[in-house]
């Protein structure tokens, strides 16, 4: 028996291109590829696993999350306040790999890691996380690391603003991503990418979680977006922007920033620029109910219960315009392996469920400008899951992972009874 060549038996698989259910599943894996779907004949020496009643669909893929913080110590998705200062490197790797391997068995095989600014010394954790998992050294999903964000000083992911730091406690380099002007922002993408970052992340708007910044509020000058997305695109990698508020969203639009995280306060007109420049939005929706802030403090609580409403109607107004949505959860702010409920939350803002599926698969591998996965096709990288029901009737189905295959070796199987 070969131990290269695999065929997988179920009673159903979703194409996610057309919407259609097939009855039944039959898929062969050669090494780490999909050789062939519903074929007439099956390979002789091949090892058949009956999955039983469940349905296929590729594997899928979180836009914005964080492996570095939060986790089995924080259950309830917001990370200890003071992680930037008392998780040094090392801890926080090891951290990352719990919560990598919680994410692919949660059924998520490709992620990009849009970090925080931490105190690294200048190291890309998250792109050295992604080295380990390919080496196969620790089980984790496919990561597209951003390295540190990048912020000016005072920004919404300067951990300062999140810990509420005296000044010289966590001084932080340009390496780092804390930069100020046209000179320190291209110095600093050029030194992520130097280091392996596959997309750059900035804080373009205030956010909901950090003390002191206004969420609407445009942070980085227009000259320092256009100059951020000016040295990444010549580099060939795309830039992904913290933005809630119009005005700076607007300002990434017209710079030429790639992908908005969370848009939350986008005008009408706003969302009409995103359609026409096809600028990708992470609405990171799931947030409004599964982020706990009980016990964050009250003018924080008071910003979420401002500005989660108006994000819903945001997204829904998004959806009807036709803007291209990725999947993205913001984990830890939703716990890891909660990934799922995201789905959840763009169904409920008016996706179908078909709808969603796709942003979680081909519209994410679109944002990521890969063509290697996000279907169930020959030829593609064989990541494959399996969740029980029809997840295109009913999307909750996809919070129940019962099989996790990527790149052709299987990291979870639960069988059927």
């Amino acid at each position: 028996m070969s131990e290269n060549i695999t065929v997988l038996r179920a009673a159903r698989w979703v194409d996610v291109d057309t919407g259609q259910v097939h009855t039944p599943a039959v898929i062969v894996i050669e090494g780490n590829l999909i050789s062939a779907v519903d074929p007439t004949r099956l390979p002789l020496d091949a090892e058949v696993i009956e999955l039983g009643d469940v349905t296929l669909l590729p594997g899928l893929m979180d836009m914005e999350i964080n492996l570095l913080i939060g986790g089995p110590d924080t259950p309830t998705g917001l990370p200890n306040p003071m992680h930037g200062v008392q998780d040094d490197p090392v801890y926080r790797t090891l951290r990352a790999t719990m919560n990598a391997r919680t994410t692919l068995h949660a059924g998520f095989t490709t992620v990009r890691n849009l970090g925080l600014m931490v105190k690294t010394g200048g190291y890309l954790l998250d792109v050295d996380l992604g080295r380990a998992i390919e080496q196969g050294w620790v089980e984790g999903p496919r990561i597209v690391g951003a390295g540190h964000a990048i912020t000016p000083t005072g920004g919404h992911l300067d951990p300062t603003m999140f810990q509420r730091l005296a000044p010289h406690i966590m001084p932080l380099s340009v390496e780092e991503g804390r930069a100020n002007g046209v000179p320190q922002v291209r110095e600093s993408v050029r030194y992520q990418i130097k280091y392996g970052a596959g997309v750059i992340k900035i804080s373009a708007s205030g956010g909901v979680m950090s003390h002191g910044t206004v969420a609407g509020a445009q942070q980085y000058s227009d000259e320092e977006l256009v100059a951020i997305v000016d040295e990444a695109h010549r580099a060939g990698v795309r830039v992904a922007a913290h933005a809630h508020g119009d005005a700076g969203i607007r300002a990434c639009i017209n710079a030429g920033v790639d992908c908005i995280e969370h848009g939350s306060l986008a005008s009408d007109d706003t969302i009409a620029m995103m359609v026409e420049h096809g600028t990708f939005l992470v609405p990171t929706s799931y947030l409004s109910e599964g982020l706990d802030v009980s016990k964050a403090a009250p003018a924080l609580q008071k910003k979420a219960a401002e500005v989660f409403p108006r994000a819903r109607e945001t997204l829904r107004k998004a959806i009807r315009a036709g803007v291209k949505i990725a999947c993205g959860t913001d984990a830890p702010a939703v716990p890891h392996g909660d990934n799922a409920k995201e789905l959840w939350a763009l169904v409920d803002r008016g996706m179908t469920p078909l709808q969603a599926l796709r942003a979680a698969t081909v519209t994410a591998a679109e944002l990521l400008d890969v063509d290697d996965r996000g279907r169930l096709a020959p030829g593609l990288l064989a990541d494959i899951i399996a969740v029980p029901g029809d997840p295109t009737a009913d999307i909750t189905t996809v919070q129940d992972v019962r099989f996790v295959m990527k790149d052709g070796r299987i990291h979870k199987h639960i069988p059927s009874v």
